[in-house]
């Protein structure tokens, strides 16, 4: 071996998503950055995200397929109310099927429901929070944010803590998707 290092494409693949794209010449340098992956049923995937939403200082932006979860709902309220901004996408279609969708006790609370129509699926399942600081966290996987996902499913979600490189390019996917979509109306 020469004096580069090598790396195995799963070693580069998390440097990409810890915002670090390329890889050092010679040593590993420590990442700020931190993933954390969560599985239900055998994990708590709602507290997980949960605790995510509660540590947010200035902005939440959420894309749902499906949000029919009241605790997560109730903590996108309770973000609201001290001042956060939170913004949420929703699939239409699935808004339509499902009548236990939280999207209008959001819309009631105050916070700012857009829907999507455009797509046959909407199938987003992604948080953002504080996409413009340094404590950036991602929030994606299989898991809708349903109490259904955690209780009877096999679900995941990666966290992505510390990365506003990769908040960012969420953040940005989120605005072209939020152009596209209408206003939640009850």
């Amino acid at each position: 071996m020469t004096g580069r290092a090598r790396f195995t494409p799963v070693a580069l693949l998390l440097a990409a998503l810890c915002g670090t794209a390329s890889a050092p010449a010679t040593a590993v340098t420590p990442v700020q950055a931190s993933l954390q992956a969560v599985f239900a049923p055998w994990d708590d995937v709602e507290t997980a995200v949960i605790d995510v939403l509660a540590g947010a200082h200035r902005q939440i932006l959420v894309q749902a397929y499906l949000l029919t979860s009241k605790k997560i709902t109730t903590t996108l309220v309770d973000a609201h109310r001290r001042g956060i901004d939170v913004r949420v996408l929703v699939d239409g279609a699935q808004l339509e099927k499902v009548p236990s969708s939280t999207a209008g006790v959001l819309a009631a609370a105050g916070v700012p429901v857009w829907v999507e129509t455009r797509y046959q699926n909407a199938h987003n399942k992604v948080i953002i929070v504080d996409a413009d600081g340094p404590g950036a966290t991602t929030v994606t996987g299989s898991f809708n944010f349903t109490w259904t996902a955690q209780h009877k499913n096999a679900e995941n979600i990666l966290i992505a803590r510390n990365n506003p490189a990769l908040a960012a390019r969420y953040a940005e996917n989120w605005a072209r998707h939020r152009q596209e979509a209408t206003p939640f109306k009850k």
